[in-house]
């Protein structure tokens, strides 16, 4: 694999409504993080909302420009990462409907959301074929950048694992380009005579005694040059792992940590359980979620000591207070000295203290939507370029670019 498709991180998110404080924690502030470390692709995924709101298609295009605001004023940069919409990069469905021509319909039928998303939407009619294939065309998101890391959660490895496996059987079907052996030959002869010599040592170790070391030397040695093409790169790479030309290479999964912030009512913050903090909440609205929390149970008084570990408020508090407070709470609760409305107070004064600087960006974007768009159409721009390159090796591999 070589230097950039190791470094690209592909992410996404179905526009389906406003963004919460677990969009925030789970997601948005782990993509800040990456965007300084990586070439970073982060699209909205409007083709996949229409997966499962195709009947009423009405709430993503206001969510995708609400998307949009919400990831620059968390703190998502232009400058510094690729912002797009899928649907504006239809070289996404042409990688889709070619890599169907290859994908075996019982690999789309063992994804373990499959059954999982069917059974959680029941009053959906999800017996499409947009529906089934939304796994592989997850997969085309993914392949059409060569993305070579993928931030994803426990739950979607299962994806990357099956674009994995596409990938794989992609370069089986298609990497076998005539006279490959010889082109990966003069390709290595542009390394130099000592680095050539160096890289058939090291591919000799690990073909002959499978030293993994050997084939991690020869990748940063690939990767330092600079005087090959990508494409004899690409070449070089499977001729060192004793494959073929490497078209589509297999992404790493990127796990994040799963989010700790919970909703309001101590359940995982979801719009499906009306338990959400919005981004862009009016502060006496926050005010007023939190200070109607669910308490525990057993505080029907002011007076009557209670248990943290039993109050979704402490949850909040394990995300936002430092020692002190919680320690503050801790005793205060369960001797009754302090009550429930005080306990939630420092929580209030966090998540506003918190949301203020976004929520002033958000104002400002919200305010010019001349600079949005035109983010967003440099964004699509941008990918279209490295997508386009991508599906013209993708055509010459499979015999129809008719060049």
């Amino acid at each position: 694999m070589n230097t950039v498709t190791r470094q690209r991180v592909l992410s996404g998110m179905r526009p389906t409504g406003l963004l919460h404080l677990g969009h925030y924690h789970g997601v948005l502030k782990n993509w800040v993080n990456l965007q300084h470390e990586h070439e970073c692709f982060f699209f909205i995924a409007d083709w996949h909302a229409l997966t499962t709101h195709y009947e009423d298609p009405r709430i993503i295009e206001q969510s995708v420009w609400d998307m949009v605001i919400d990831w620059l004023a968390a703190g998502i940069s232009p400058g510094a990462a690729k912002i797009f919409i899928q649907s504006r990069v239809p070289e996404h469905a042409e990688l889709h409907t070619l890599l169907s021509m290859i994908t075996p319909l019982g690999w789309l039928e063992r994804v373990p959301t499959y059954k999982d998303q069917q059974e959680k939407l029941k009053e959906k009619d999800l017996a499409t074929y947009g529906f089934l294939g939304y796994p592989l065309l997850q997969s085309a998101d993914i392949l059409i950048y060569k993305a070579g890391l993928v931030p994803v959660g426990e739950d979607q490895v299962a994806h990357v694992e099956l674009t994995r496996e596409i990938a794989r059987r992609f370069n089986h079907l298609y990497g076998r380009e005539p006279g490959f052996e010889e082109k990966a030959e003069q390709a290595c002869t542009k390394m130099g005579k000592k680095n050539a010599r160096m890289f058939k040592e090291l591919r000799r170790k690990y073909q002959e005694q499978g030293d993994q070391e050997s084939l991690s030397v020869a990748h940063a040695l690939l990767d330092s040059q600079q005087n090959i093409s990508i494409g004899d790169k690409e070449r070089l790479y499977g001729y060192l792992e004793g494959q073929g030309k490497i078209i589509l290479p297999e992404p790493q999964s990127l796990l994040t940590p799963a989010s700790k912030m919970p909703g309001l009512d101590g359940q995982k913050m979801s719009k499906s359980y009306a338990n959400t903090i919005a981004l862009r909440d009016k502060p006496d609205d926050i005010t007023h979620k939190i200070r109607t929390m669910p308490t525990d149970p057993a505080r029907v008084r002011r007076n009557d000591p209670g248990d943290p570990d039993k109050c979704p408020v402490w949850q909040f508090h394990l995300i936002y207070s430092d020692d002190g407070t919680r320690d503050w709470v801790q005793a205060g609760c369960r001797n009754a000295g302090i009550g429930c409305v005080e306990c939630k107070q420092p929580i209030i004064d966090c998540v506003l203290k918190e949301l203020k600087p976004i929520q002033e960006r958000a104002r400002e974007y919200e305010n010019d939507m001349a600079t949005v768009r035109s983010i967003v159409d440099e964004g699509n721009e941008a990918a279209r370029e490295v997508a386009r390159d991508t599906l013209d090796d993708v055509r010459k591999a499979m015999g129809i670019a008719y060049i």
